[in-house]
């Protein structure tokens, strides 16, 4: 079980990294030139592109999706926590 310790720590490394959202833009699915890439943030709050070297487009999936997914699951575990001290 995950103690509330290492949740502090992982939420840390989430809110460290750049802005979200974060999309995977894959060559060919996403868009028609250039290279595959991960977008963060929008708008103003648009940050660095993120490139992978040797990745799969399940891997770009899965690393773009866990700036958003992270958080979810997070809050998730808390509140399953708080209904089992219940």
């Amino acid at each position: 079980m995950l103690t509330e310790k290492e949740l502090i720590e992982i939420e840390m490394r989430v809110n460290q990294s750049q802005n979200g959202p974060w999309k995977a833009y894959i060559e060919g699915r996403d868009q028609t030139s250039g290279s595959h890439f991960i977008m963060t943030g929008t708008g103003e709050n648009r940050g660095e592109d993120i490139e992978l070297l040797g990745a799969t487009f399940a891997d770009y999936d899965f690393i773009a999706n866990a700036k958003q997914d992270i958080p979810k699951l997070i809050a998730e575990i808390r509140e399953l926590k708080k209904k089992l001290e219940k």
